[in-house]
């Protein structure tokens, strides 16, 4: 349970149920209670990371399930809070979308699974073939790199 702080008095309130969360979407199956923690598969490349990756949109959390690797069909949304600090992520905020409009997230503290999901509306496929095809195309191009 979080604990609210005035930052101008320095003095606690009363414990609070609420603390930011953030959406995490990929194809792994978690549980609630489980952690996302750095030193996993990307989603999307074949090696480690060292930043667990987060957006506060559930548009940004279907897209990353979507286009991750592993069984087709299986795309996942989980809510997850941070257990340490999180920063605006490189990848989208420098690269794409200036002033992060996506809310993308990362850290490399674990992110804790809160909930999951269960219903949302999901990219057609043409539309996920041709979020693929770009990437592919950044790839071949040596333009899709993780600033890890």
């Amino acid at each position: 349970m979080n604990t609210i702080k005035n930052e101008k008095t320095g003095v606690s309130g009363a414990p609070s149920p609420f603390a930011q969360t953030y959406f995490h979407g990929t194809k792994a199956d978690l549980k609630i209670g489980d952690f996302l923690t750095v030193g996993f598969m990307s989603n999307y490349e074949n090696r480690k990371l060292k930043h667990v990756y987060v957006a506060a949109t559930i548009h940004a959390a279907i897209l990353a399930a979507e286009l991750a690797d592993g069984k087709a069909n299986n795309e996942r949304i989980y809510l997850v809070e941070a257990t340490g600090p999180v920063e605006d992520d490189p990848n989208v905020t420098d690269k794409k979308f200036p002033g992060n409009p996506t809310l993308s997230y990362r850290s490399q503290h674990p992110f804790k699974v809160v909930g999951e999901v269960s219903k949302w509306q999901s990219h057609t496929i043409e539309e996920v073939t041709t979020f693929k095809q770009q990437l592919q195309k950044l790839k071949e191009d040596g333009k899709h790199v993780i600033l890890d």
